[in-house]
């Protein structure tokens, strides 16, 4: 058997700033060899968004085929943490370090409970990337590519993302937003405030714009997604002179969109808003991912009666929140997501209960038992 909350201290403590590297995968290595599991690791990319290190580990010839997919990236820890945020520490029930929720608690869970079940109940491939929380150019897509040509194809997927809101299983993810970041440049022409005429100054046709598109809406949601929602993130100038009108105008806007939308549409919806009010205007897009939903049904069920055996509670099904790879999953099979909670994610002092860890690796035993329609160990 494997201690659930050693191995999760011996994740945080492995310290990986996204794009992990080494040491953590180290450690995931040694966890998961000695329960039967046969180890890739692999190394994808260049500067500057890589290298980026993956492992891709696989049990089991024949039988249903369960994947759990996860990431060993963390944040940076920022400031104001009671003591360091990579030496996890139990106190008052709780470990404490960075990545202890998002997500090196739910991996460790997953390999925990692998541990308990028979290594030829069926077949289980844990996807897990060093690239979720950066720009996960070389993360899962680069895995995705790998488990293709190996021809390792699994019927359903579970992404260990922190999904729980109040209390363990009270949410599972069945779907998500998309994701498209915009950046506008308006060109002006340099000069004097007291000459305007020899000028062309760039900011109000940027405010113009800016005004526009904040009044967009862009739909009333639908029946699994709320509306999409459009936000202005960035406005820069930077000009450090009271006296002159500026050359040039920047902004940056982020759109999450449901499933009555499409990253490219709204894209070339937004540049046409902006050409009308600067022509000259160069308008960048970048799509992170599109919104998609895995329907109710037998990969849902699954977690839910999973989830509901162990803590008494019905989750609920939703779409809300930011993205995660489960975007890029999807396109190998039916995709969900459910982890532990998540309100400490990102934050100073990230904590997850001792008590929710351990019934966090008691669901997944079960999720994978319900896959194999075998008795955990």
């Amino acid at each position: 058997m494997i201690d659930v909350v050693q191995l999760a201290s011996l994740l945080i403590a492995a310290e990986s700033v996204t794009p992990a590297r080494g040491p953590v995968f180290d450690v995931l290595e040694a966890a998961l060899v000695p329960i039967g599991f046969a180890v890739e690791r692999l190394v994808h990319g260049e500067a500057p968004d890589g290298p980026v290190e993956n492992l891709l580990a696989t049990r089991g010839t024949s039988g249903p085929h369960l994947a759990f997919a996860g990431h060993v990236d963390v944040v940076p820890p920022g400031d104001g943490w009671s003591a360091d945020a990579f030496a996890p520490q139990q106190r008052d029930g709780l470990l404490v370090g960075r990545g202890a929720v998002d997500m090196k608690g739910a991996v460790a869970a997953f390999i925990a409970a692998a541990a308990r079940v028979p290594a030829d109940a069926g077949r289980l491939t844990l996807i897990i990337t060093g690239d979720e929380e950066g720009p996960a150019t070389f993360g899962t897509v680069s895995l995705i590519e790998r488990m293709r040509e190996r021809g390792v194809l699994p019927e359903l997927c579970v992404v260990g993302e922190p999904t729980s809101v109040a209390a363990l299983g009270d949410m599972v993810k069945i779907g998500r937003r998309g994701s498209v970041n915009i950046w506008i440049d308006v060109p002006g022409r340099q000069g004097h405030v007291a000459y305007p005429q020899l000028a062309d100054n760039p900011i109000p046709r940027l405010v113009a714009i800016l005004a526009e598109l904040d009044a967009l809406v862009l739909d009333q949601g639908s029946d699994w997604f709320q509306p999409s929602n459009l936000e202005i993130t960035d406005v820069t100038v930077g000009n450090p002179a009271t006296n002159v009108i500026p050359a040039r105008a920047t902004a940056r806007i982020s759109i999450r969109f449901n499933d009555l939308q499409r990253g490219q549409d709204l894209a070339e919806r937004i540049a046409a808003i902006v050409h009308r009010h600067a022509p000259e205007a160069i308008v960048t897009p970048r799509i992170s991912g599109e919104a998609f939903l895995t329907a109710p049904g037998p990969l849902s069920a699954l977690v839910s009666a999973a989830v509901l055996e162990v803590t008494g509670r019905t989750p609920e099904l939703s779409t809300t929140g930011g993205t995660s790879d489960a975007r890029f999953l999807r396109a190998l099979c039916p995709v969900v997501e459910f982890g532990l909670l998540n309100a400490t994610m990102h934050k100073a002092d990230e904590a997850v209960a001792i008590a929710d860890l351990e019934q966090l690796r008691d669901i997944y035993a079960r999720i994978i038992q319900r896959a194999f329609s075998t008795p955990a160990a």
